[in-house]
């Protein structure tokens, strides 16, 4: 996180506390609505300070813990020694009534389903910048929402799945690929056609395709439809770029699975991990570069798109 963000959380949790001591109170003893609207600010600053050091799940889980344990107090012990008709004290009533709503989502979130947004142009043409996503959370089992072991299993991860993940670089962001090669896959790359286990990926020519990448340069792919797993999908190659950039692969865990050459690469998937490319095959920071991803950084499968409030078109779209 930026030294910028950092400041704009702290000072939102100093205005919380500030709002929260220093609030009047209504003329019949209740909190001003100040109150609340501190606590909103702690909580916002809280989250956003704690975001730094920690995942968006782990964050969450805390913050359920703590109004959770003060909503069980109250209702098993708290409220049992207040008079018929007394108020509890703000710093009761506010974070229990907080805790339901937060723990519904964290739930929907960890178990059902979890919204992203898509920040660059590695998927296109199916996904484009702007647009907003679902993720199915179960589809390849129910997982521990800190830690992501798989304590129920469910669905497998297929080759030709578009995943949201963990980078395994850093794991606080969140990428977006096409799930190309399982465990024990072997994957070539060459020359623009890629094969899977010695099998060549069908690679028909679509016509080609224009978009203005980050509103600055005006870029032309030829676009083809693929098929993997019996999906089909369409990709983008630049016919001018080669097929990797050898000064951006970094020296990653499982490295000597990966032999490149100039026209080329074939990596081998270990057990337990996975080999992911971007549709905009030559616009796309992936496997080629960091590695394999392993089982327990996958967030879940993405299936549609909710929102895009540049192309209202695209909202419904189904993800393949």
């Amino acid at each position: 996180m930026g030294t910028n963000l950092v400041w704009v959380w702290l000072v939102l949790a100093v205005v919380g506390v500030l709002l929260i001591v220093f609030a009047a109170k209504n003329e019949d003893g209740s909190p001003a609505a100040s109150v609340e609207w501190g606590y909103l600010a702690l909580l916002g600053g809280v989250f956003g300070l704690l975001s730094d050091y920690m995942s968006f799940g782990a964050v969450m889980l805390i913050i359920v813990l703590v109004t959770g344990v003060i909503w069980a107090l109250d209702k098993w012990l708290l409220a049992r020694k207040r008079a018929p008709g007394e108020r509890a004290p703000h710093y009761i009533d506010f974070p229990r009534g907080f805790f339901p709503i937060i723990a519904v989502v964290f739930l929907l979130r960890s178990f059902v389903a979890e919204p992203f947004q898509i920040p660059s142009s590695s998927m296109r043409p199916g996904l484009v910048v702007g647009d907003f996503i679902l993720v199915n959370k179960f589809n390849y089992g129910l997982r521990v929402p800190v830690g992501n072991q798989v304590m129920l299993p469910m669905g497998k991860v297929q080759s030709g799945d578009v995943v949201v993940f963990n980078y395994p670089e850093n794991e606080r962001i969140n990428f977006i690929k096409r799930v190309i090669g399982t465990p024990g896959d072997v994957v070539v790359y060459r020359d623009k056609q890629l094969s899977l286990n010695g099998k060549p990926v069908a690679h028909v020519a679509a016509g080609e395709v224009e978009y203005l990448e980050k509103g600055l340069a005006m870029i032309r792919a030829q676009q083809f439809t693929e098929q993997i797993s019996g999906k089909s999908f369409h990709t983008l190659v630049e016919p001018d770029k080669p097929v990797y950039f050898p000064n951006g692969v970094r020296p990653f865990p499982g490295h000597e699975n990966c032999e490149y050459r100039d026209d080329g690469f074939t990596c081998k998937v270990p057990q337990g991990q996975y080999f992911m490319m971007g549709d905009n095959r030559d616009n796309s920071e992936d496997s080629r570069y960091w590695g394999f991803v392993e089982d327990r950084l996958l967030v879940g499968k993405a299936f549609l798109i909710w929102m895009n409030f540049g192309d209202l078109s695209r909202i419904g779209t189904r993800i393949h």
